[in-house]
């Protein structure tokens, strides 16, 4: 993999990048559709591609172990043959799971138990069998085991926490780097800072990361419950220390508003579920503000959802139909909202390299934050 700096901006720390990987190229910042089983919700990869203009999209190792199984997907030739998608892809480790399925998990310095959510049958997780795991799943980028700590988090457990992912760090570069990927392209792995709201922890964690050299660095832990000015600083701390010429992923961020603002703290990569899952339930994001299409003042506006971000759905399909189709529980809902809000995300960051380049970036984002935060 390979990272080149385009620009940074002269008021904010803000910078545009290209990411060059087997499958394609990544123009950076980017937002990267979440698929957890396999699929973006809702959404066909065509749509991914032409309408969405998805560059790269993430998949769930955990998950995707479970079903459909490793052997299914070593027999499909990888994740991309699987699924039809022909750009790159992200898996995360699990470490987010370590998190989310606490009352299913053990963890022990050798890795983590987990009882399936679907059967209840028992699987372990190690830092060596998670770099096996991603390289038969086969993306383009994958991430460290790690452990996802919760917030609130006492500081001895924070600590003990971040020490042990820094030793299963050294465990999956290890085995990463003694194996090779199966399917005939390359594969690149992603360490995770860590360490929760404090900052000398933070700062230790980045610099151990940093140490590693490897093509790329995530941050992990945060969007986890936290205020969001806390996530602010935490980051800025994070991307102070971590080197320059290396992407920057933030793990699991977030509303618009988030986005823009850690574009702005010199981060390069995000992915979040928001989208679909809000989609789904009937919020929208736009380039004027939020809307629930569930209110009665959606009922007769005849107007098209967003035409300012020139996607199909966003154009054709006007906010009253997307309410009609909505309170009938019709699946065609899901679908638009779900294109839509993907087709936004895309658009808002696409945006935002535009202005990194021209080099306004930091005016327009404090306006733009003000009206994607706006409740229409």
């Amino acid at each position: 993999m390979k990272f080149t700096l385009a620009q940074e901006d002269p008021q904010s720390k803000a910078r545009a990048g290209l990411v060059e990987t087997d499958h394609g190229k990544i123009e950076t910042p980017i937002f990267m559709p979440v698929g957890t089983a396999g699929t973006v919700k809702a959404v066909h990869q065509r749509e991914l591609k032409e309408d969405i203009q998805a560059q790269i999209i993430l998949g769930n190792t955990y998950h995707l172990y479970l079903r459909p199984g490793l052997d299914i997907l070593e027999k499909a030739g990888g994740l991309h043959k699987f699924n039809g998608w022909d750009r790159p892809i992200l898996t995360d480790s699990g470490g987010y799971q370590v998190f989310s399925l606490a009352g299913t998990r053990k963890i022990k310095e050798e890795g983590v138990t987990f009882k399936s959510h679907i059967d209840g049958s028992k699987h372990n997780f190690t830092p060596e069998n998670v770099m096996d795991i991603q390289r038969t799943i086969g993306a383009d980028i994958i991430m460290a085991f790690d452990e996802c700590t919760p917030y609130p988090c006492e500081y001895g457990y924070a600590r003990k926490s971040m020490e042990m992912t820094h030793r299963w760090l050294k465990r999956c570069t290890e085995r990463f780097d003694s194996t090779e990927g199966k399917y005939g392209y390359n594969q690149t792995l992603f360490p995770i800072v860590q360490g929760s709201v404090y900052k000398d922890l933070r700062k230790q964690s980045a610099e151990f990361i940093a140490e590693q050299g490897r093509e790329g660095n995530a941050i992990g832990g945060l969007s986890v419950g936290e205020p969001a000015e806390m996530m602010y600083e935490m980051t800025e701390i994070v991307t102070d220390l971590l080197p320059r010429d290396k992407p920057r992923y933030l793990m699991g961020v977030g509303t618009p508003a988030n986005i823009l603002e850690c574009i702005a703290l010199g981060v390069d990569m995000f992915d979040c579920v928001m989208p679909t899952r809000n989609a789904r339930n009937g919020m929208l994001f736009t380039s004027e503000g939020i809307i629930n299409i569930r209110n009665e003042k959606w009922k007769d506006d005849f107007t098209p959802i967003d035409p300012a971000i020139g996607n199909y759905a966003s154009s054709f399909y006007s906010k009253a139909y997307l309410r009609h189709l909505t309170i009938s529980k019709e699946i065609l809902a899901a679908q638009i909202a779900s294109i839509h809000n993907l087709a936004f995300y895309l658009w808002l960051v696409k945006e935002a390299r535009n202005h990194i380049l021209a080099g306004d970036f930091a005016s327009w984002k404090t306006q733009m934050v003000k009206k994607v935060s706006t409740r229409l």
